[in-house]
């Protein structure tokens, strides 16, 4: 692909989000929100129902309204309540419903069946008394069509649906993506990697793309203690992302090592430099970057200004609190701002917190961010939900902030384990049955649906504003010499449980969660 082919593909799939193929009249459900008939034990108006059927009843406590469909069994059921509709042109429809469900042996759906053709989203997991939307898109192939709710679950699970809906067009996800940092290093060192079924080493990159992954997301520092994750190797990774047929993601953190909440170490080059210096630091970095990129026919998708910001950067100049300088790091912010602007002006800008699932952090941070004029066109989360909440609070906090400040969303970081074992003898951070979100166990099946679930709820953004999911550090597997720490050889990397190729150096299930 030239480079002239690779900007355009680039910039007409990220210069827009929203719905695709929307047509002029999407269906009409009967009783949508199970209101028509009361409580009791029978199909709501309008629907009806098979399998285990008395599982299958309205009662009180709807989201939005009095009732709402329930299935719930003493004895493993299987039940499911089904309507039929017409469709009344060709085109991309979207049912959208709120849902819930208990976190055990369950699995609850909602399927449009348009002849042999049928679409599915799952239920996911929030807490108990938590209500999650999810969308459900399909095309209208076929005149009529079914639209079906249905929970396979053991004795004493059940699931809630309630104020179903249906608009037209399609919502999809833009960025599919992939964090892939370490690749370089592990390499280097010998780490290997496979697809499914070979037995001869692969492009990790190939292997990504093949699951559907289309961008790439490499993390920059300054002037690392062990060479890695620098300028250099963020242009010959970029180059092979290229090759690979991936947009890039740049992740600039402006250290020599980790940035994140707990850590904005300036570099240190730029250890004494004062506003007016750090200002002009971060812009020529930052052009650097770009221009690099541009050299080597690689039109960076979007360019992050910094990492995980919560606590600001580059500390304590641009620090948020004790004491916090607000207006510093509006300065620093806007300065890479602009040197992404100059250099290339359909690329997109993001920045970065991490706690996704924390309203309050975001409100407070971007309101103090937007009232100094800070120049920014994505927001983007780190989301681990070990760490950060329930998927209903990531929702929530996705839904709220899109909309507050009229920005497409990111989820930039998230990440769950398929074991709880550990390969190179260093102890993992999520290690301990006691960490792990209820509903999502450590295994295959437990990682690939807890990142089904995030990359659905990130699509249930309303007006399109869901841009995209990166998984973090896909590629970091157990390769000794290859640890977190990069001024000690010695250390190992805590997060091979979490990655999505196997101990083996094989994909796991969850990248599968990727495919169309």
């Amino acid at each position: 692909m030239n480079a002239k082919h690779w900007s355009s593909l680039c910039l007409s799939l990220l210069a827009t989000s929203g719905a695709i193929g929307a047509p002029a009249a999407p269906p009409a459900l009967a009783n949508p929100g199970f209101e028509a008939d009361g409580t009791g034990v029978a199909a709501p108006a309008g629907w009806q129902s098979a399998g285990t059927t008395d599982a299958n009843y309205t009662e009180a406590g709807g989201r939005s309204s009095a009732l709402r469909l329930t299935h719930f069994s003493a004895a493993a059921f299987d039940v499911e309540t089904r309507q039929a509709f017409a469709n009344h042109g060709a085109g991309w429809f979207t049912f959208r419903a709120w849902v819930r469900r208990s976190a055990g042996d369950n699995q609850s759906t909602l399927e449009v069946r348009c002849g042999s053709h049928t679409e599915r989203v799952h239920v996911p997991v929030a807490r108990p008394n938590q209500w999650l939307q999810v969308v459900l898109p399909y095309e209208a192939r076929k005149k009529n069509c079914e639209l079906a709710l249905r929970t396979v679950a053991a004795g004493g699970e059940w699931a809630n649906f309630d104020g179903i809906t249906v608009e037209p067009g399609r919502p999809a996800l833009r960025m599919l993506g992939a964090d892939v940092s370490s690749l370089k290093k592990s390499e280097d060192f010998g780490g290997v990697y496979y697809d499914a079924a070979g037995d001869t080493p692969r492009s990790a990159l190939r292997v990504l793309a093949s699951h559907g992954l289309n961008t790439v997301r490499l993390r920059v520092w300054l002037n690392p203690a062990d060479g890695y994750h620098d300028l250099d190797e963020l242009f010959e990774m970029a180059q092979r992302a290229r090759d690979a047929g991936q947009q890039v993601l740049v992740d600039l953190h402006f250290s020599d090592t980790w940035a994140d909440p707990g850590n904005q170490r300036k570099p240190a080059a730029w250890a004494n430099y004062d506003v007016a210096a750090l200002r002009q630091a971060v812009h020529d970095h930052t052009a650097a970057a770009c221009r690099g990129l541009l050299e080597r026919g690689v039109t960076p998708g979007m360019i992050q200004i910094g990492n995980e910001l919560n606590g600001g950067m580059l500390w304590p100049d641009g620090h948020t609190w004790n004491p916090p300088n607000w207006d510093n790091l509006a300065a620093f912010l806007n300065a890479g701002a602009r040197a992404v602007r100059a250099c290339s002006p359909n690329t997109r800008v993001m920045l970065h917190l991490a706690n996704g699932g924390d309203n309050g952090l975001y409100r407070w941070w971007f309101d103090n961010i937007t009232q100094r004029g800070v120049d920014f066109d994505v927001i983007g989360f780190s989301y681990y939900g070990f760490w950060h909440g329930s998927l209903g609070d990531l929702q929530a906090n996705l839904n709220d902030i899109s909309a507050r400040y009229g920005k497409d969303v990111v989820v930039a970081e998230t990440a769950y384990p398929f074991v709880l074992g550990d390969a190179d003898g260093w102890g993992n951070l999520v290690g301990l049955p006691s960490q792990l979100v209820a509903g999502y166990p450590a295994t295959r099946a437990g990682q690939a649906a807890n990142q089904r679930d995030v990359l659905s709820i990130v699509r249930a953004v309303p007006n399109g504003r869901g841009l995209g999911v990166f998984y973090w550090d896909a590629t970091w597997t157990g390769v000794a010499g290859n640890g977190w720490n990069p001024a000690d050889p010695t250390t190992g990397n805590a997060w091979e449980n979490q990655v999505l190729f196997d101990f083996d150096g094989r994909p796991v299930p969850a990248m599968d969660a990727y495919r169309p």
